[in-house]
C-alpha cells in the first residue's frame, strides 16, 4: 500500500515531545517528509518559518522541539520570567575543560529514542506507512550534529546500538534516510555505532551535506575526517565567511537548495 499522507492529528500521541507541521500545497500532494532540529538553546518556531521560506514542492516538513529546556540560571533568568523558550538535544550540559562553553558530545539517547523511535519508525514508518528513504533531515549546530547522528545509527537499522548499549526503537527497517544536511555541526563520536567485533563497520549510505564558516570550530579538518570515515557520500562546502550560521546569501544558499533538488528528484 502506498503511504498516507499525514495529517496534524497523527502527531498528538507524541507529547510530550512537539512538532511543528508545515504542509505542501495542497497536502494530497506529499511525496517526502523533512524533520528539522534546531541549534542549542534555540526552539521549533523558526525552523517552521525557515521550512515555509525554504517550501520544497511535495515536502512535509516535521519542525521538531529539543528534548530538554535550558536550565533558566543559565539564560540568566529566574523561575518567575515565564516558561521555557530554549531547548537542547542532549542527555546533560557540561562545561568543557575551558569552562565557558559547552561540551558538544553529552549524548543523544533521549532525543534518537523519542525522534527515532516514536516520531519516525512509530508514526511514519509504522502508522503511516514511509519509508526512511523517504525522509530529509536538517539541523543547525547541536541540531545538526543530532541529524547526522541519525543518519549515522540508521545504518544498523530501527533497532539501533548507540554507544555499545542498545537504544530500542523497534524492529528492523530501513537503514538510510533520503538525505542529510548540516549546519555547523559535525558527527559526534556518541552516534557512531561500534562494531562489537563483528568485524568492519559498514559506512552510512544517507548522502550528506554539511555547511560551515572557513574557520568553523565544530567542522574542522579532524571533523571532516570523521565523516568521510563514516559516510559513503559527503560532501563539505566551507562559506567564505569565517563562523557558522543559518546561510545568509545566495552563495550560501546555492549548495543546500541543489542537494535537496538532487535528493527529491532520486528514486530514493
Amino acid at each position: 500500500m502506498p503511504p498516507r499522507v499525514p495529517t496534524p492529528s497523527d502527531f498528538t500521541s507524541l507529547s510530550p515531545l512537539t512538532v511543528s507541521l508545515t504542509f505542501p500545497s495542497p497536502p494530497e500532494s506529499t511525496t517526502a517528509i523533512l524533520i528539522l532540529f534546531h541549534g542549542l538553546g534555540d526552539s521549533e518556531t523558526p525552523f517552521s518559518n525557515f521550512a515555509k521560506n525554504l517550501s520544497l514542492p511535495g515536502v512535509l516538513a516535521i519542525s521538531v522541539r529539543g528534548v530538554s529546556p535550558l536550565p533558566p540560571a543559565l539564560l540568566g533568568l529566574g523561575p518567575g520570567d515565564g516558561p521555557a523558550r530554549n531547548f537542547h538535544w542532549g542527555d546533560d550540559l557540561r562545561a568543557g575543560s575551558s569552562g565557558d562553553v559547552l561540551e558538544e558530545d553529552v549524548g543523544f539517547k533521549t532525543a534518537t529514542r523519542e525522534v527515532l523511535g516514536r516520531l519516525v519508525k512509530g508514526v511514519l514508518v509504522e502508522k503511516l506507512g514511509w519509508e526512511t528513504r523517504d525522509i530529509l533531515l536538517f539541523g543547525f549546530g547541536q541540531g545538526g550534529s543530532f541529524a547526522l547522528g541519525l543518519a549515522s545509527l540508521v545504518r544498523e537499522g530501527l533497532n539501533v546500538v548507540a554507544g555499545g548499549r542498545v537504544v530500542e526503537v523497534g524492529a528492523e527497517g530501513g537503514k538510510e534516510f533520503k538525505g542529510v544536511v548540516s549546519v555547523g555541526g559535525g558527527l559526534l563520536g556518541s552516534t557512531v555505532p561500534t562494531t562489537a567485533g563483528t568485524g568492519k563497520k559498514e559506512k552510512s549510505r544517507t548522502k550528506a551535506l554539511v555547511l560551515c564558516g572557513r574557520e568553523s570550530e565544530s567542522v574542522d579538518g579532524f571533523a571532516e575526517g570523521v565523516l568521510n570515515e563514516e559516510f559513503e557520500s559527503v560532501k563539505v562546502v566551507r562559506w567564505k565567511r569565517p563562523d557558522d550560521g543559518m546561510p545568509g546569501s545566495r552563495e550560501e544558499v546555492l549548495p543546500m537548495m541543489e542537494f535537496f533538488a538532487e535528493r527529491l528528484r532520486s528514486g530514493w
